[in-house]
């Protein structure tokens, strides 16, 4: 498997999740900053020009749920989707949650050409980042944490994409000093191997 990814985007969180399934795949890195994700080239691997893209033996598969959702079915031993339907589902909420709301709150920094043309409401975005960001960290730590982890003790494939998006936190201008539960959370994964390997790998 090759992984295409660029450091310190949500595409870290399926580097996660192969490190915790014991995945064997090739890491390949994108330099957003030069646009390479815009170039014809990776446009033919992903013609949505995002991250993650993920090459298996039956093609490209994207977005980063799927992906995730791929790896756990490569590797069921690893346990990151619970095979109660209930607590499947509730792993599922907080993964698309993420994907629909707090992923999408932090992109108002710095994509607000997605959704305005006027450059007076990408800064009105930007401006409306912590507040939203914040409302996240509330309704996480209400709603989505359960333990240590999302699903209490046992690790899941939410726990990767959460991670990922809560070490965006400081720099969307969140007091993280103020979520206890979610400073223990990221203390959590930060001693788990998969986060030490893809931080060794300056990924994070």
């Amino acid at each position: 498997m090759q992984l295409y990814y660029a450091p310190r985007t949500i595409s870290v969180a399926v580097a996660i999740a192969l490190e915790e399934a014991g995945l064997d795949y090739e890491a390949l890195k994108l330099d957003f900053t030069g646009g390479e994700q815009t170039k014809p080239a990776y446009k033919q691997i992903n013609p949505k020009g995002r991250v993650p893209a993920l090459a298996v033996d039956g093609g490209v598969l994207t977005e980063t749920g799927a992906l995730l959702e791929y790896v756990a079915a490569k590797a069921p031993e690893a346990g990151l989707l619970p095979a109660d339907p209930v607590m499947a589902c509730r792993m599922r909420e907080v993964m698309f949650y993420l994907a629909s709301t707090m992923h999408v709150n932090h992109a108002h920094k710095l994509r607000g050409h997605r959704w305005a043309d006027k450059k007076s409401s990408w800064k009105d975005m930007t401006n409306k980042v912590a507040q939203t960001m914040t409302a996240s960290c509330d309704y996480i730590c209400t709603n989505g944490l359960r333990g240590p982890f999302v699903l209490g003790e046992a690790v899941s494939l939410a726990d990767a994409y959460l991670y990922v998006v809560c070490s965006w936190l400081e720099a969307d201008g969140v007091d993280v000093s103020a979520f206890p539960k979610i400073l223990a959370f990221r203390e959590a994964m930060e001693a788990r191997p998969s986060v030490q390997a893809v931080r060794a790998a300056d990924m994070l």
